[in-house]
């Protein structure tokens, strides 16, 4: 049987098995469950209600004696507590009195790195003193008589079977009954916060349509593989065509497009093409704004090969609405994306554009 990503695994959950002899009545386990519900014991193959036995650390009671039979008594695991973990004080700390030009101190045992050292309420930063022993501290500065001097130690804590610390310790890999439940190992952990990627909708930051020939949307991320553009009461100052421009780090390119626009209206038919970007609009007319409507869609087809298609209307029944579609192959893979006119030295005077990308 094929598999996508790697073949799954099936783990048994930790059991321990017994054998009865008809008189005892208590067993030690190899851990200690959290209690009676955290495992299923079963005697000769019959599952046993959690009121017929009881659990204190690792021994496990029943109110009546097993009978006798060779591993007949089976005690599985749900689940295993953390183990290696001891109780003990956050932190201990010792108090000195100095004498007049004492420098070395005795303090319990610690962790050398985890110790702090306070002279007269005032805290010392480790280059004023020495502990590396795990037994005593040096001062750099010898002490006057009746100098207050403090230890705070911490205490440093693991445990044994938890998940280590590592980018990629956690794949996935779920422990499976001995019912042969599987499931398939994750390649890649999953990880917390403001997700980001394929599939996953981002917007732009809208930008003020009001001024300069060109409007530059700039660190587009490689992963991108479709944008749309949006256009909202936008006009400029001329009547020559509008166009978006695509880049990658060599900057915008403005020569091998494919691209067509056609208007529609009561005005009748235009159309138009170029080749110096993907066109959204003809028959402009200065001043003439598109309405909120307006919104271009950019596909990447096949390695850094972009499509373009989309719709725009206009407030100037002259112009009335437009559809437009084109292609376009980058050198590299797309970063940027640039708002402009055919003749590139229109001027925008109002509106605003933003982008959507996924």
């Amino acid at each position: 049987m094929a598999f996508i990503g790697n073949t799954p695994i099936s783990v048994a959950f930790l059991t321990d098995t017994f054998s009865g002899n008809g008189s005892t009545t208590a067993f030690t386990m190899t851990v200690a469950p959290a209690n009676t519900s955290s495992i299923i014991v079963a005697i000769t193959g019959v599952l046993q209600d959690p009121s017929t036995y009881s659990v204190s650390g690792t021994t496990l009671t029943f109110s009546a004696a097993p009978p006798t039979g060779t591993s007949n008594i089976s005690v599985r695991y749900l689940g295993i507590p953390a183990s290696g973990v001891t109780t003990t004080a956050y932190r201990t700390v010792t108090n000195f009195t100095a004498t007049a030009g004492q420098t070395s101190f005795s303090v319990p045992s610690y962790t050398i790195g985890y110790i702090d050292v306070y002279r007269n309420g005032v805290r010392l930063v480790s280059t004023d003193f020495t502990a590396t022993t795990g037994t005593t501290v040096v001062l750099n500065n010898a002490c006057t008589v009746g100098d207050a001097v403090v230890t705070e130690s911490f205490y440093v804590s693991s445990v044994l079977n938890a998940i280590p610390a590592t980018a990629g310790a956690v794949n996935s890999t779920y422990l499976a009954s001995s019912l042969a439940l599987t499931t398939p190992t994750l390649t890649s952990p999953v990880t917390a916060g403001t997700p980001t990627g394929v599939g996953v909708l981002t917007s732009g930051t809208a930008v003020a349509s009001t001024s300069g020939t060109s409007i530059d949307f700039t660190s587009i991320p490689s992963w991108v593989k479709r944008i749309t553009v949006m256009l909202s009461d936008v006009s400029t100052n001329g009547t020559s065509n509008w166009q978006i421009q695509l880049g990658d780090s060599g900057g915008v390119e403005t020569t091998s497009y494919s691209s067509a626009v056609s208007r529609i209206g009561a005005s009748g038919a235009a159309n138009s093409t170029a080749t110096s970007g993907f066109l959204i609009h003809n028959s402009v007319v200065a001043a003439g704004t598109f309405l909120a409507t307006a919104q271009i869609t950019l596909l990447d087809a096949s390695s850094n090969t972009w499509s373009c298609f989309g719709t725009s209307n206009s407030s100037s029944s002259a112009n009335s609405g437009c559809l437009f579609n084109g292609s376009k192959a980058l050198s590299a893979t797309l970063d940027r994306l640039r708002v402009t006119t055919a003749n590139g030295t229109d001027t925008f005077d109002a509106g605003s554009i933003n982008i959507l990308y996924e």
